[in-house]
């Protein structure tokens, strides 16, 4: 921990310096006339500042840019280094208002070698909103909007996930998918998961929905990102109110099965500080079912067959509290700092129905197992943000630290039985206890530098440490007549993984092309023992000098327009997937004794190369953003099954595995070819109607050859989703102000090296109603309404052919209220009016 500290410390002094040089005074004498412009663009009706509105200042005699930038949370922007002897034209916009424009002029006959300033005061805004009939439309934002390089989605319009968590958001968000584990997928691939664009150690069930902003999808990342991620990244935006005064947010609901939750949200702006905090707590239960049904072969004839039936509840309860503020020390300098704490509680009960069939599929005896599970996880995560804005426009530096904390406990009880046809006993009960703890920290820290190079040039650099400790310890024992013995499959093990990098990226513009070209270096090493048998494994990369390239990862966007509304892109990245914890870790999951679950410690990285065309086209009523794209990976991470052999069946006798049980674990391919095709429509039909039908097509080909078993395969599948918006806005009764959304997704069955995943489908409802002025909010939704949302495999060998499913969820029904509050004129601190100033002019009403 202490290389860590000094290097933060010598990151923050270098920062220091740096901020210290540039608020310097200098002589004004070289820039004689400078001239600084400063106000406040707010609301016409309540006079509150605008947030993002677009400031800009032309030169009136010849119309050219002179300056602009996009307003501050509270409404008030600035442009500085302008001449006090030209007139000009300020222009200010912003989405659902009507265009203000005003003509400015200096004093001219003050000093003209005096840096001269204007206080523009409050510039107003109208609501622009047009009447069709008897309705009325305000413009607004949509619910997806689209990029070249990113899509983001608008939680606050997703009406089915409001009151459950993050998964619920991503089953509603085109490109993305939810597997029957919970696992999130972004067109087939396994994305890096950021909250805030930083890394987090809370999975996305643990983050409430009503407390994300946006998702930002970015399907191919350029050398700026974590080269660590090959399926792409998903950003998830919390929400974080700046609006001046006092606001808050409180919301409750419930629903079944066995379903409620609750959040508050308060932040309080004035002068220099923003505070914010944050409380949520959220359950959820329900009943869920699986089934399989295997034929168990020797040299690819059937010998026997097994069925089973599982139904398991589930019961998971979480709670968070977020809390920070942001110290505004003056106009270029920032302070944030934001603290969370969370956790969850987790019970799963199941029953097992097991049936043994011989090859006349006469029973032969049937087996029932028992499964009392508890869990409990605790996380915290930490950040501090400095930020820096330079004279110039657009140029900046920042710091943050992150550290994330999390530990969890586990404990298992399972006691199985078996009888023959008859009732009398086949063998006798067995029972296993398992239990495990294990603690997780992480620390990142990160210096961003941004630098723009007139128009169009922009140089961004930084510089990137993240360390990951684990541990993890688990105790597994068989007991009979009250004694315990310990199980081989009892483990104790951690690891280190340590992180280094440097990016640097520049954008221009070379006859009439866009163009971002990156690089970033990494260095990377993994440190894993498993402490009973002092045994190590990891990897390190580069491995040597002549391994350089293993640890450099380029990338190219190229970017043309080519009519109004219409762009196109071609992009170039390399990335790489380090094999995670669940994936290495040579624990054995016995909870299914038919389908156990091992890592695997050999396993290797992968690297992809992934290539993108993008066509993007723009126009009144709608966006259309049309992809094609090609990923090659080598030594492609990817699933292994195989009958457990006699020695495996030995050490896990006593465990009550059963002798046909199938090993589940993970291998490194030769390498995977995916092409694609992902077209996205957004269209608004009329002023209440909107829909967007996303298609993603995929040819997959898998090369794999595993102890001599040629498990190579190739076949194409196909996703596709349709979100359906309308929203009622009569001018007056009981149907105003309502809004409906129904969101239907489909998979359809894709190749795995030994079978194919079955196809999944389900359709998610909602409604919303606001009232008491836009303040209050009343939302219904239906999660699967078909309760249709189930994940299901097959795979086929010599040894076995198994046909599955699994079911994360069920069927749900929640309703959720929601108020809004505020008061504009709040004050925790009364001001003094002798030593005011500096507050003032941050804060003009």
């Amino acid at each position: 921990m202490k290389p860590v500290l000094a290097l933060l410390l010598t990151k923050l002094v270098a920062i220091s310096l740096w901020a210290q040089v540039e608020n310097t005074p200098r002589n004004h004498s070289a820039s004689a006339g400078a001239g600084k412009l400063f106000g406040r663009i707010v609301d016409a009706k309540n006079n509150k500042g605008i947030d993002a509105a677009s400031v800009q200042l032309f030169l009136k005699k010849d119309g050219q840019l002179a300056g602009g930038m996009l307003t501050k949370p509270n409404g008030d922007f600035d442009i500085s280094n302008i001449s006090t002897t030209d007139t000009f034209k300020l222009v200010a916009t912003a989405i659902g208002y009507a265009k203000q424009e005003i003509i400015i002029a200096f004093d001219r006959s003050a000093n003209r070698n005096a840096t001269a300033e204007k206080d523009l005061g409050n510039i107003k805004l109208t609501a622009e909103s047009q009447y069709l009939g008897s309705v009325t439309v305000v413009a607004q934002k949509p619910a997806l909007q689209m990029g070249i390089d990113r899509k983001t989605f608008d939680v606050e319009k997703n009406l089915s996930s409001a009151g459950g968590t993050g998964i619920d958001v991503m089953r509603n968000i085109p490109s993305v998918t939810v597997d029957v584990d919970g696992n999130v997928l972004l067109r087939n691939n396994s994305p890096q998961i950021f909250v805030d664009g930083r890394p987090t150690i809370l999975t996305l069930d643990q983050i409430p929905a009503d407390n994300i902003e946006r998702v930002e999808l970015i399907t191919n990342p350029s050398a700026k990102f974590d080269a660590a991620s090959t399926g792409g990244i998903i950003n998830v935006v919390l929400k974080k109110n700046k609006k001046l005064g006092l606001n808050g947010l409180v919301s409750a609901g419930g629903g079944s099965p066995d379903i409620y939750n609750g959040n508050l949200a308060l932040n309080l702006r004035q002068g220099k500080f923003n505070f914010f905090v944050n409380g949520n707590f959220n359950h959820a239960g329900g009943r869920a079912k699986s089934e399989t049904y295997r034929q168990n072969k020797e040299n690819g004839n059937i010998e026997n067959y097994f069925n089973q039936f599982a139904f398991t509840d589930r019961k998971r309860q979480f709670y968070s509290i977020r809390f920070g503020m942001d110290y505004f020390l003056d106009n270029r300098n920032t302070f944030t700092l934001t603290q969370n704490f969370g956790g969850g509680r987790f019970t799963n009960n199941e029953d097992q129905h097991q049936e043994y069939y011989d090859i006349n599929y006469v029973p032969e005896h049937y087996g029932f197992r028992t499964t009392d599970g508890k869990s409990t996880n605790e996380r915290s995560s930490t950040q501090l943000l400095f930020k820096h804005n330079f004279v110039e426009a657009g140029k900046s530096i920042s710091a943050d630290v992150n550290y994330n904390h999390g530990s969890n406990n586990d404990n298992t009880s399972i006691l199985n039985t078996y009888a023959y046809p008859d009732g009398s006993v086949y063998s006798p009960d067995s029972r296993v206890h398992n239990t495990g703890t294990g603690s997780n920290d992480q620390v990142t820290i990160q210096v961003d530098y941004v630098d723009p190079h007139g128009e169009d040039g922009k140089l961004e650099t930084g510089i990137r440490t993240y360390i990951n400790d684990y541990t993890s310890t688990f105790n597994a024992f068989s007991i009979n007549n009250a004694s315990e013995i310990k199980l081989p499959l009892s483990n104790n093990y951690k690891y280190r993984e340590i992180v280094n990098a440097a990016y640097a990226t520049y954008t221009g513009k070379l006859w009439g092309i866009g163009y971002q070209a990156g690089l970033r270096a990494e260095h990377s090493k993994f440190d894993g023992e498993l402490v009973d048998s002092a045994r190590k494994f990891g990897y390190k990369l580069p491995q040597q000098f002549k391994n350089l390239f293993d640890g450099l990862f380029p990338s190219l966007f190229l970017s043309k327009t080519i009519g109004e509304g219409q762009e196109i892109q071609l992009n170039y990245s390399r990335r790489i997937r380090r094999p995670d914890f669940w994936q290495m870790n040579p624990f054995v999951d016995i909870n299914d004794p038919l389908n156990i679950r091992q890592g695997n410690p050999a396993l290797r990285p992968e690297f992809t190369n992934s290539f993108e065309f993008n066509y993007n086209k723009t126009y009144n009523s709608g966006n259309f953003l049309g992809v094609i794209y090609f990923r090659n990976t080598q030594g492609d991470i990817t699933r292994y099954s195989d009958t457990i052999t006699t020695a495996q069946y030995q050490q896990l006798h006593n465990a009550a595995i059963d002798p046909s049980a199938i090993l589940n674990t993970f291998v490194n391919a030769q390498y995977q070819n995916r092409w694609g095709s992902e077209l996205t429509l957004q269209q608004k039909v009329g002023q209440q109607f909107d829909i967007t039908p996303t298609v993603d097509l995929q040819y997959k080909k898998v090369k794999s050859n595993i102890n001599n078993t040629d498990l190579s395969n190739e076949g194409f599948n196909w996703e596709a989703k349709l979100i359906l918006n309308y929203r009622v806005a009569a001018r007056s009764g009981l149907l105003n102000k309502w809004s409906f959304q129904a969101t239907g997704g489909y998979e359809s069955p894709e190749v795995i090296p030994q079978g194919k995943r079955k196809e999944m489908y389900g359709i998610d409802f909602g409604l919303r109603k606001e009232f008491l002025k836009n303040k209050a909010t009343f939302t219904f939704n239906i999660n699967d309404v078909f309760n249709s949302r189930k994940r299901g495999t097959i795979n086929d060998t010599e040894n076995f052919y198994q046909d599955s499913y699994r079911r994360w969820d069920v069927r749900s029904f929640r309703a959720t209220f929601t108020y809004k509050f505020g008061k504009t004129d709040f004050q925790l601190f009364k001001r003094n009016n002798g030593n005011g100033n500096q507050n003032e002019n941050m804060d003009r009403d």
